[in-house]
């Protein structure tokens, strides 16, 4: 499985389903789904574009950016 749609070249992005089924691989630029051989199942649908976008809309009003840097530990333990 390639992570770059035929298509277009752009990278695609797992969508697990069901955990007995093999995940699918979003292309975000031509909204299709391909399975692990890189056959293009079907397109994805207004419901299922509506769900991702409420859950990233969610994460984004859920998480708190402070603009804090982080500091990395040095040395070893």
């Amino acid at each position: 499985m390639t992570l770059f749609c035929k298509q277009c070249n752009e990278r695609r992005l797992p969508i697990v389903f069901a955990k007995d089924k093999p995940s699918l691989w979003l292309c975000e630029k031509c909204e299709n789904f391909a399975d692990g051989e890189d056959v293009i199942i079907r397109e994805i649908t207004k419901d299922e574009k509506d769900n991702i976008n409420k859950k990233l809309e969610d994460f984004k009003n859920i998480t708190e950016l402070t603009g804090e840097k982080i500091h990395r530990r040095k040395g070893v333990n």
